[in-house]
């Protein structure tokens, strides 16, 4: 599997590019503020073929390039149900003082086409297996997207900002809640094996392993000592 990323924008969202080698077809997850170029370069630099764009919640750092992305290539998105107004309305999604101050500078709304993503579904896309876990808690329609690991390959999970190295997603925004967070990453992460590579949204990558050795909230959420309330990542 080839797996191709870059930050983006003022929030340094992380979006990403999966194919199963370079040449071939492709997915892109969260093409946030100012990622279309971004991602022309690399579709232009490893001969990628986009046939769909995949975005882990609603929130518009990581949303905000969805139009002119799936524009250029006539792609659909994929999007949980509960979060699926946020790329038309993030004023709504953010709370109003942080969403008016965005609204002067970001386009927004739906690319022409928009398909809904459910909890445990697998999508067969770009020669991809990937499944789809429901994590809210970010917020209410929050996904997770992980590949199966082949040969040598470890597992992938594109976590989004449920999980992120050392920390998880700020829950304090419309749709956040503390509950519902810890119960996805025990339900979403904990199964998971210790060698599963974590993508997210937000910061460098890491694994399972290493954040459930490390990660005060993970380990907070497998029943360890409670932990203490570190700073919180993402929009």
């Amino acid at each position: 599997m080839f797996i191709a990323g870059f930050p983006a924008g003022a929030w340094g969202t992380n979006c990403y590019l999966v194919a199963p080698a370079p040449g071939e077809e492709c997915v892109i997850v969260d093409p946030g503020h100012q990622a279309a170029a971004g991602v022309e370069e690399l579709v232009r630099e490893h001969r990628l073929k986009p046939v769909a764009v995949l975005l882990t919640h609603g929130h518009i750092d990581h949303v905000a390039s969805v139009v002119p992305v799936c524009g250029a290539r006539g792609v659909p998105a994929w999007i949980h149900p509960e979060d699926r107004y946020m790329m038309s309305d993030p004023e709504k999604a953010l709370g109003r003082s942080l969403g008016t101050q965005l609204m002067g500078e970001l386009t927004v709304g739906e690319p022409d086409d928009v398909r809904e993503l459910t909890d445990g579904s697998v999508l067969e896309l770009a020669g991809l297996s990937l499944t789809v876990d429901h994590a809210p808690g970010h917020t209410r329609g929050s996904v997770t997207f992980r590949t199966p690991g082949a040969e040598e390959l470890p597992p992938v999970l594109f976590s989004g900002d449920l999980l992120f190295a050392g920390s998880i997603g700020r829950t304090d925004l419309p749709g956040g809640d503390g509950g519902a967070i810890m119960r996805s990453l025990a339900r979403v992460c904990l199964p998971l094996d210790d060698a599963t590579v974590v993508l997210s949204g937000h910061g460098g990558q890491t694994t399972i392993g290493r954040e459930r050795a490390a990660n005060p909230y993970l380990r907070q959420a497998a029943g360890a000592a409670g932990a203490p309330d570190f700073p919180r990542r993402g929009m």
